[in-house]
């Protein structure tokens, strides 16, 4: 790698260069470094790291790496070799260009560049030096079905001369059509036959192979041009020189090159079928919406509404963007994004998703999200991502892709030696297995076999409200061992409630209460705010909280009304003090928490959370798999025992920090792969140290951006269904392999000619005719879509 300037964002002092610098040149093969803070870069030179190597660990030092990301629909590749010239096209010709994930299934190419060098028009312009083309993202379809269109009418053009110069040609051989189709002008008819087959119908072939060979690569084009045009210009010698034989294969020509722009052309409409799930979710979004401007009610296309706006929302139709309902009471149909079948109670104060359908009562609601901020294009934005990334199975057959067109080569030249100067047999016997070794050599199904799968799992997933962040995560999910179940928010409701307050001294309880939740009403913890909403039911007044602190795992101190307030977690000397309460509150599942004031234990809270309906029988359902489930709690080890009892969890670790249970998710690593499933929120450090992060909530409260997948329904039995979806999708995938490989490794020698000697096979067998061999061909990669598209028809049983 040349000498690469990146730019630095957070350092602070010079003390930041010297340890970027420090960090940088631990690294193997970085051979100079230079961090310059004032211009906020670092210049460095390495022979054996990639710019994304030396990326990731500034990242990892705590700096970040300003880069941008784009995706691009690149249209004219026409198998999985195409795809790697085009990432080498990026990566290796394009500096500044960080990353470049290209999917034959979707057409498109995921790209992160650095800005400061390099720039979209850049980036589009080298794809085209390469020889394909790059679409507007809004004209994709357009241009699909234009191209559709085309491909058809040049596929029935073929057929329209293919037919009649098959029929001839077959009528002649066996003596079925009289003298006058053996005379030497109907040779030339079959040219004429086949002259627009050859280079009208086949011409995009010709142009394909013309730019993978600039491009010093070979792709499926090649096999193609080499297999027809051979038969087909050695028919123009024939014709032209007698004396090098009779038989002329303008047919054989002719048919490979229908019958696999035929197989093209059911390929792209099966590949069409893997992204519904795509157009179904786009299809969600309302197209207006009914808002209140000026105290006028009028209605408005969706993309005009902005954050703030009042929203009306009638019984029966959708809610068009996330909001808050301000007025009113309904129920809502969320099945469309979380797979929730059974519609959810909303009234005042509640939160709704955009798109999905208000059954019953009027909604007034305030825009909170629009555009591409709603959960809908999140949810969109994260599904054509994972559909675009490449799981790690995808990389062999990529790498073997890379190097099939010219072993291929390799092989059919020599099979054209072994039968013609080995074996004895005719050139021209020689030339037809030639031809049928170049033809019936398939790449594309290698290419399909795992993006095709990917596409439509991922796309199932969103519709049951499971989320993939990338093909990583689909794929390390079939393999998991151990679930770790966060407590609060994830077995539990995440809504407690305040069930005891014990004075400890003279004052009162609900002054208590009132200073605790005075304290707690700048505290998100859900315990804080359980504290404030028992004031509130009880209508105490409260004070203005002053000198806010939170200590991490350990509670709140906070200045109410001149008076230092602590709550939290309790301390040696009120356990010994008042163990028998503590432990009678522990044992029926409550949370206690101490009130401090002035440095004098006042009083205890209890605050117990409930449940959730299914996360007993989830658990089970995982038990059931072979999982090992383990709940990590920051609560006490009484209380989360008893919650564990409750659901039928038998391992608890109970007691950590924030910041231990990230040890606590390592140490379980060295026993297997591990799921950490939490709220996406405050287990984010939990969540990214495991193998696979699971965030669980409902609808916008889910942060999908911390987690590798997102579960949107806040339900336990997501869990088991996201790993049946997940080691479905691998089944699919591995069959699609074994086909893809099993295809070319069965039928390449049969094509070469090793069942001749089995006199008692049939002919078709061991002599294989080049047509059959572009049917087998064309329709391989047809049959490992197909086989993808049985994902469609998933149903988890948990």
């Amino acid at each position: 790698m040349p000498e690469i300037t990146l730019p630095i964002t957070g350092m602070t002092c010079t003390n930041c260069s010297s340890t970027i610098e420090r960090n940088l040149k631990k690294l193997p093969g970085i051979t100079q470094v230079n961090v310059n803070y004032a211009s906020e870069q670092v210049t460095c030179d390495s022979k054996l790291l990639q710019v994304k190597d030396i990326i990731a660990k500034i990242e990892t030092i705590g700096y970040s790496v300003p880069t941008t990301k784009i995706e691009l629909a690149i249209s004219g590749m026409m198998c999985a070799n195409c795809v790697g010239t085009v990432e080498r096209t990026l990566l290796k010709k394009t500096p500044g260009v960080i990353t470049a994930n290209v999917n034959f299934a979707t057409e498109t190419a995921l790209i992160t560049f650095l800005p400061n060098q390099t720039n979209s028009n850049n980036i589009s312009n080298a794809i085209k030096r390469a020889g394909y083309g790059v679409v507007a993202t809004n004209n994709v379809a357009e241009v699909k079905s234009t191209e559709v269109i085309d491909q058809t009418h040049k596929f029935w053009l073929g057929v329209a001369f293919t037919l009649p110069l098959f029929l001839l040609s077959m009528g002649r051989d066996f003596n079925l059509l009289g003298d006058w189709s053996h005379a030497a002008y109907v040779n030339w008819l079959m040219l004429l036959l086949a002259l627009p087959v050859q280079f009208y119908v086949g011409w995009d072939y010709y142009v394909g192979a013309w730019k993978s060979l600039k491009n010093w690569s070979a792709n499926m084009d090649v096999l193609i041009v080499m297999g027809s045009s051979v038969a087909f210009f050695y028919s123009v010698a024939v014709l032209l020189n007698s004396s090098l034989g009779e038989h002329v294969y303008f047919e054989t020509a002719a048919m490979i090159i229908t019958l696999i722009k035929l197989g093209k052309l059911l390929e792209a409409k099966a590949k069409s079928k893997t992204g519904t799930a795509i157009k179904k979710l786009i299809g969600l979004q309302a197209k207006t919406a009914k808002v209140v401007r000026n105290g006028v009610e009028r209605d408005i296309p969706i993309e005009s509404v902005m954050v703030g706006d009042i929203v009306i929302v009638r019984p029966g139709e959708k809610i068009p963007v996330d909001g808050k309902v301000i007025e009113g009471g309904s129920t809502v149909d969320e099945s469309m994004l979380t797979g929730e079948s059974l519609p959810v109670q909303k009234q005042a104060g509640d939160t709704v998703i955009g798109a999905t359908l208000n059954k019953q009562g009027l909604l007034k609601l305030v825009a909170t999200k629009v555009g591409s901020e709603t959960a809908l294009a999140q949810i969109i934005r994260l599904v054509q991502e994972a559909q675009g990334s490449k799981a790690p199975i995808q990389h062999l057959a990529d790498k073997v892709a890379s190097i099939f067109v010219p072993i291929i080569i390799v092989i059919a030249i020599i099979t054209l030696l072994i039968w013609w100067l080995g074996v004895g047999a005719d050139f021209t016997d020689a030339m037809i297995r030639m031809v049928a070794v170049l033809v019936i050599a398939c790449p594309c199904a290698l290419g399909l076999a795992t993006p095709t799968a990917i596409m439509v799992g991922t796309g199932k997933g969103a519709e049951q409200g499971i989320l993939f962040k990338n093909s990583e995560a689909l794929e390390k999910a079939h393999k998991l061992q151990i679930i770790v179940l966060d407590k609060t928010g994830t077995i539990t409701n995440g809504k407690p409630i305040v069930t005891d307050i014990i004075g400890l001294g003279s004052m009162a309880e609900t002054e208590i209460l009132r200073l605790a939740a005075s304290a707690e009403r700048g505290s998100e913890h859900p315990l804080g705010e359980a504290i404030v909403q028992a004031a509130l039911d009880k209508q105490l007044p409260l004070a203005e909280p002053q000198q806010f602190t939170a200590i991490s795992g350990e509670g709140i101190v906070v200045t109410v009304e001149d008076k230092l307030v602590n709550i939290g977690k309790i301390a040696d000397q009120a356990t010994n003090a008042f163990a028998t309460i503590i432990e009678r509150f522990q044992t029926d599942a409550k949370t206690v928490m101490q009130v401090v004031v002035d440095k004098e234990i006042v009083g205890l809270i209890a605050v117990a959370d409930t449940v959730k309906a299914s996360s007993q029988e989830a658990i089970a359902t995982m038990q059931n798999l072979g999982l090992q489930v383990i709940m990590l709690t920051g609560d006490n080890q009484a209380t989360a025992m008893a919650i564990a009892k409750q659901v039928g969890i038998s391992e608890v670790i109970a007691g950590v920090l924030p910041e231990q249970k990230t040890q606590a998710i390592k140490s379980l690593q060295a026993k297997g792969l591990v799921a950490m499933v939490g709220d996406g929120i405050n287990d984010a450090p939990a969540l990214a140290q495991a193998d696979v992060g699971i965030a669980i909530g409902t609808g916008t409260d889910v942060a999908m951006e911390t987690a590798d997948i997102t579960l949107m329904r806040g339900d336990l039995r997501s869990v088991p269904q996201m790993i049946a979806l997940s080691q479905a999708t691998m089944r699919v995938i591995k069959q699609n392999l074994f086909w893809a490989f099993g295809y070319n490794v069965l039928l390449i020698p049969i094509a070469m000619g090793v069942l001749y000697p089995f006199t008692s096979l049939p002919m078709m067998l061991r002599s294989l005719h080049p047509a059959l061999a572009a049917a087998a061909m064309a329709f391989s990669s047809v049959s490992v879509v197909t086989n993808s598209l049985r994902l469609r028809r998933f149903k988890s049983n948990s």
